[in-house]
Formats: structure tokens, C-alpha cells, sequence
């Protein structure tokens, strides 16, 4: 049984944050998590300044993080010049790159179309394949769209014949507007995997804490080994209309994980780093749930 990678993702809740939070304290609370025993952090984002301007540090973040050789940091782009810069920085290991179902939701949120994106992912990936780093796809609207786009399972499916047809070997199926249950991610994660079993297939869900064992245990027992998760889990998906679906808890997802018998990276316990993303998600003005 191979083992469970948890992917721990603090730009998902930094670059949302309505306050500025200096360089020096990300690099501090990503030290905190390397202390604590992760060795995969969805740290940066190197996106246009103006458009994310919580993350327009990125560059700065890692430098004063060092972070050591067994560590994989992943950095969010866009486009080539994102590639670029994270390329640049010298620490990045893997590049992220979002992809979507939803037509809507890729000229809303990034101003691409599914064309241009797929474009974008093609010159992102001869970027990261020359530099010698990984590229990871995230396939925003897996679970359902409320934007009013068809979706089906077999749209994920074939989203994902895609980007594997583009030379993608790792992708994320992300449950963007909470809409997965158990049931439907035990499908999906199944048949994607059935068609595409030569392809790292990881799962980013949101839940209802309540709700968040039993659909890390579906995607557990469907074979799913890769999981974005968040400490504290304060991101949300406001933007879609659902505000009560966060990123699932890191804490929560390891508990019901160890439950299972999953085979995990020693770790200390999590929880003074869920009082420090706490402190600061107040202090900056996330929501916190």
C-alpha cells in the first residue's frame, strides 16, 4: 500500500487575506510546518501583482525561508511569466497550474479561455520540464458547477484526457464550490483513475468539519493517495456563493487518515500550529469558522 502524501496548502488561505501579511511572518509559520514534519507545502503563488496582491512577495517568502533540500515547495502560475519567476527562485520543486471544467469560472477568475488554458499549460510545461521540476494541474469545478455549465463525470473524465494528452502526469481534482459527497467522490476518483491508472491523481475537497471524515474515507478507500488539505481549513469559497465549505482541516484529515491504517509522514502533533494559523487568520482577517 503506497503511501499518503499530504500537500499542506497555506496560499490557499494567504491569498484571500483582506490584510497584508509581511514576508518575514509566512516564512516563519512555514518553518513551523517544516519543524512539525511536512515535507509537501503549496506555499506561493507567482500570479500578477496586481491581481493577487497577498502573494506578490513570493520571491521574497522563499528566500527567507531557505527551505532545506527534502522539503517540496509548489508555487501557483498562471502563464509563462509565473513559470518564470518561480523557476527563477530557485526553490520551487513543483509548479502548479489551474485548469477548469468550467468555462465561466476560467474567464472569471484568470480572464482564459479552456483554449487558452490549455495553451498556457503546454508552454508552462516545456518551462518546467527544461528546469528539471514538476508540474501539477488542478482541475477546478470536478464536483458540480453553479455557474451554469454542463458537468458531468464524464466532462471530468474527459477534462482530464486532456491534459494527460499535454503530457500531464499529476493532476487535482479540486471540489471548488463543495459540492462532493461521499458517494460522488468515490465515483469520480474510481473512473478517473480506471481510465488514467499510469496518472498521479490527488483530490483537493472542502466540508463542513462534520462532514470532512467520511469524504476523506471515501476518497480513501477509492485508491486516492494525494490530498490538499489546510490547517484550521479557513479558506472558503465565498466567491461561488457557499461560504460554510472550507478546505478540509489538515487535523481532520489526519485523524480519520490514521484511523484508516493510512501509512503517513511522522509529524508532531498539529495542534499549536492550528492556534498559530488561527492567530494568524484573525489578525489579518480571514474568516475563521
Amino acid at each position: 500500500m503506497s503511501a499518503v502524501k499530504i500537500i499542506e496548502s497555506p496560499r490557499l488561505a494567504w491569498q484571500h487575506l483582506p490584510k497584508s501579511m509581511p514576508a518575514e511572518i509566512k516564512a516563519d509559520y512555514l518553518r513551523t510546518l517544516i519543524a512539525a514534519g511536512f515535507k509537501y507545502i503549496d506555499a506561493v503563488s507567482f500570479v500578477g501583482r496586481a491581481l493577487v496582491p497577498q502573494m506578490a512577495d513570493a520571491e521574497l517568502v522563499l528566500e527567507y525561508l531557505d527551505p532545506p533540500d527534502d522539503v517540496e515547495i509548489t508555487g501557483l502560475v498562471w502563464d509563462t511569466k509565473g513559470a518564470e519567476r518561480a523557476i527563477k527562485s530557485g526553490s520551487i520543486q513543483t509548479l502548479a497550474f489551474p485548469y477548469s471544467l468550467s468555462p465561466a469560472f476560467l474567464q472569471r477568475e484568470q480572464d482564459h479561455s479552456l483554449e487558452d488554458a490549455l495553451e498556457l499549460l503546454e508552454e508552462v510545461g516545456t518551462l518546467a520540464y527544461k528546469a528539471g521540476i514538476d508540474l501539477v494541474a488542478h482541475v477546478s469545478m470536478a464536483f458540480g458547477n453553479p455557474l451554469g455549465d454542463d458537468w458531468s463525470i464524464e466532462e471530468a473524465v474527459n477534462a482530464v484526457d486532456l491534459l494527460v494528452e499535454g503530457g500531464v502526469t499529476q493532476i487535482t481534482l479540486d471540489d471548488t464550490a463543495g459540492l462532493a459527497t461521499p458517494r460522488l467522490i468515490s465515483d469520480l476518483f474510481s473512473d478517473v483513475s480506471a481510465v488514467h491508472d499510469e496518472v498521479d491523481i490527488g483530490l483537493h475537497l472542502r466540508a463542513l468539519p462534520q462532514d470532512a471524515a467520511i469524504r476523506i474515507r471515501a476518497a480513501y478507500e477509492a485508491g486516492c493517495r494525494r490530498f490538499n488539505t489546510l490547517l484550521g481549513g479557513f479558506d472558503s469559497t465565498v466567491a461561488l456563493g457557499n461560504t460554510l465549505a472550507p478546505t478540509i482541516p489538515t487535523e481532520l484529515a489526519l485523524t480519520e487518515l490514521r484511523s484508516l491504517g493510512a501509512e503517513l509522514d511522522d509529524m508532531r502533533p498539529v495542534e499549536s500550529i492550528v492556534h498559530a494559523a488561527s492567530e494568524i487568520a484573525r489578525k489579518y482577517g480571514a474568516r475563521v469558522q
